[in-house]
C-alpha cells in the first residue's frame, strides 16, 4: 500500500540503529542494559499484584488474562526509554553487523548481547530485591508471584526450549516491527501487545522468566537456583534460535533477494 516502507527501508532503518548500538562504549551498553533490567520487573510485578487482585473473584483464567494485560506495560517501559532487553536487540545489531562484513562485528555482537544478558539480571535483581520485601506489594501478591515462579519451574525442559524459541521469534520481530512505524503511539500499542502476548503464552523469555524464578526463589516457593540455571540455558538456547534464525536471518534474506530481483 502507498505510504508503507517496503521492506528493504525498513531493513536500513534497523541496520542505522544497529550501528549505533554496535558503537556504544561498554559502559552505555551495560547501563542501558541494567536499566531494562530495573523496567521490565514492574511488569513482572504489575501481572502478581493484577492476577491476585481479580483471582478470589474470577476462575483462575481470567486471572491469569488480566495478567498478561497488566504484564505490557513493562515492554513499554523497556520500549519508549530506549533500553536494551535481551533479544529485543537481536534484530538492528545484526543487519548492521552483516553490512559491516567484518570479524571485528562478530566480537562486538557478543560484547553488546553478553553485557545486555548480565546488566539485565543485575538490574531485575535489584528491583526485584526491592519488591521481595514483605509489605512492599497488597496482600497475596507475594503469593502470586511464588505460584508464577512454580509453575515456569514445573515445565518440561523440551517444552521451556520451544517455548524460548516462541519468546525470542517474539520479542525480535517487535524490534522490526518498530522499524515499519513512525510516531511513538504506534510502537507504544506494538510494544504493549507484544509484551500481552508473550505473558499471556506464556512464552519464556530468558530474562522474563529468569527474574520470574528469582522472585519465586526469594519469595521461599518450590524453585531452586539449579530451577533458575537450567532455565536461562533452555530458555536463552531457544531464545538464539528463534531470534536470530527464524527472525532476522530470514529478513536478511528477504532483503537481499529483493535487492537482487530490482538489478
Amino acid at each position: 500500500m502507498a505510504g508503507e516502507p517496503r521492506p528493504e527501508d525498513v531493513y536500513d532503518r534497523a541496520r542505522g540503529e544497529g550501528e549505533r548500538r554496535l558503537s556504544m562504549s561498554a559502559l552505555e551498553q551495560a547501563s542501558t542494559g541494567f536499566i531494562a533490567g530495573v523496567t521490565i520487573v514492574f511488569g513482572i510485578v504489575a501481572l502478581g499484584v493484577a492476577r491476585e487482585l481479580v483471582s478470589p473473584n474470577y476462575a483462575s483464567g481470567v486471572g491469569q488474562l488480566i495478567g498478561a494485560l497488566a504484564f505490557g506495560i513493562g515492554l513499554v517501559f523497556v520500549v519508549v526509554g530506549r533500553t536494551e532487553l535481551f533479544t529485543e536487540n537481536f534484530f538492528d545489531p545484526v543487519a548492521a553487523a552483516i553490512g559491516r562484513r567484518r570479524a571485528s562485528a562478530v566480537g562486538q555482537l557478543a560484547r553488546l548481547w553478553s553485557l545486555v544478558l548480565l546488566l539485565n539480571f543485575v538490574g531485575g535483581a535489584v528491583m526485584a530485591a526491592v519488591f521481595a520485601v514483605r509489605g512492599t506489594l497488597p496482600a497475596g501478591a507475594h503469593e502470586t508471584l511464588a505460584l508464577v515462579a512454580e509453575e515456569i519451574a514445573a515445565k518440561e525442559g523440551l517444552a521451556t526450549f520451544t517455548r524460548g524459541i516462541a519468546a525470542g521469534t517474539l520479542l525480535t520481530l517487535l524490534s522490526y516491527l518498530l522499524h515499519a512505524v513512525g510516531s511513538a503511539g504506534s510502537r507504544i500499542a506494538l510494544a504493549y501487545v507484544v509484551g500481552f502476548f508473550l505473558a499471556l503464552g506464556p512464552f519464556d523469555h530468558v530474562v522474563v522468566s529468569g527474574l520470574h524464578l528469582l522472585f519465586g526463589i526469594w519469595l521461599d516457593a518450590h524453585v531452586s537456583y539449579a530451577d533458575l540455571g537450567l532455565n536461562v540455558v533452555l530458555a536463552g538456547a531457544g531464545n538464539l534460535l528463534g531470534g536470530l534464525l527464524l527472525m532476522t536471518l530470514t529478513h536478511a534474506v528477504q532483503v537481499r533477494g529483493a535487492r537482487r530481483a530490482e538489478r
